[in-house]
């Protein structure tokens, strides 16, 4: 019942990190940070697991001391995902936490501390087989670039990515993901369109200290969704203030929603207004408490009214359409069911079950689906540890 968009996903080269694979045709993977002081290893491992949990893919941990890169051993042994070191300022840090078992590094090339010691970096992890982020900052732009552009604007950014790029390449390493954050949306949007332009490497997008929610989630959402349905963007993160669980449902949230990757069932209700005639804010909490848990990508249309409800419910794979303390339910545009409103979770709920079955059955059945091209719907693996 879905409408095939005209979507290309933008063409970028494989980079693996760890057992996981960005880039390509790769489902775009969802990461986050940590919070406490990288050496603090319980806590560390304890949030890693949380993450994990909500379905993170690729975690990063600050090496801001030798300590903190002293731990890194002990923390990628507990856990089941591939762990990022995030390194600003001391290009030693770097050096340092490449000695360990880690599955790739992030540098900053504006506070690396210049181009000499960007080379040693980029020959360790060559040496090392471990790939990089290039993480260009709106914040932290290299002086030169400042002074030429005036301000740090888009083109500086992709300037400032290029030339790093550039100097990579001269040193033979070639698995590298870029990002080019601002904390303004149109900033960070308007860099990664021209990035794509000129260049083939998988990108991390983001927009860098987006705050404290709701209002960050909205802010990121502005900023990621346009990139995502230009078919740019293969790892995002959601930068929130606070605990970063919910900056992993977010991040599936925003890819659910522009079908990037469905990986849960999408429940779509009306806003209610005077021509509503059942409890429809009572249902939808039955049934989306109900569906926690399931990962069948159908969509489900509950609609309280005879406006619209017949139409969208046809839209959807199930749907009710209701009426005055009565309804139909649709199953792929057709309906197969009337009941009441006292009915209407249980039948929807068995109508869900027999779509499960029915797709095992005939072998249709996916864990998660995206848009791989215009032609097609693709199956992709859901994250496992």
């Amino acid at each position: 019942m879905s409408y095939k968009h005209p979507f290309q996903r933008h063409k970028t080269r494989e980079v693996a990190i760890g057992n996981r694979v960005v880039g390509g045709t790769n489902p775009i993977l969802v990461q986050s940070m940590t919070t406490p002081d990288t050496h603090f290893v319980e806590e560390v491992v304890k949030q890693i697991h949380l993450l994990e949990e909500a379905g993170c893919e690729l975690v990063r941990v600050t090496v801001p001391k030798a300590e903190d890169a002293g731990a890194l051993g002990e923390i990628k042994k507990q856990i089941h995902i591939p762990l990022i070191c995030d390194i600003h300022f001391d290009y030693r840090m770097a050096l340092m936490a490449m000695d360990h078992p880690i599955d790739k590094i992030r540098i900053n090339p504006g506070n690396i501390g210049g181009f000499d010691r960007y080379r040693q970096v980029l020959r360790k992890a060559k040496s090392k087989g471990l790939p990089i982020r290039i993480g260009v900052n709106a914040g932290s732009l290299e002086k030169d670039l400042v002074e030429k552009y005036g301000f740090p604007c888009p083109p500086a950014m992709v300037e400032s990515a290029l030339r790093y790029l550039e100097i990579a390449e001269e040193e033979g390493l070639r698995d590298i993901v870029v990002s080019l954050k601002s904390s303004d949306v149109l900033t960070a949007v308007e860099a990664y369109r021209l990035f794509a332009k000129q260049a083939d490497y998988p990108t991390h997008i983001g927009i860098t200290e987006a705050g404290k929610p709701p209002y960050a989630v909205t802010k990121s959402a502005c900023g990621l969704a346009p990139l995502l349905l230009d078919g740019i963007g293969d790892t995002i993160r959601i930068s929130l203030l606070g605990d970063p669980v919910p900056e992993i449902i977010a991040a599936f949230d925003i890819l659910q929603a522009t079908q990037r990757r469905v990986r849960k069932p999408e429940l779509i209700a009306c806003p209610t207004c005077g021509r509503l005639e059942i409890d429809l804010e009572g249902i939808i909490a039955q049934v989306e408490k109900r569906l926690e848990g399931k990962k069948t990508p159908v969509k489900i249309s509950i609609l309280g009214c005879v406006v619209n409800g017949p139409g969208e419910a046809r839209e959807a794979d199930l749907g009710i359409a209701a009426g005055k303390g009565k309804g139909v339910i649709f199953r792929r545009g057709e309906i197969v069911r009337h009941v009441l409103e006292s009915e209407m979770v249980d039948a929807l709920m068995e109508e869900v079950d027999r779509w499960e079955l029915e797709e095992k059955m005939n072998g249709t059945l996916k864990e998660e689906i995206g848009l791989g091209s215009p032609e097609k719907r693709v199956a992709l693996p859901l994250a496992r540890g």
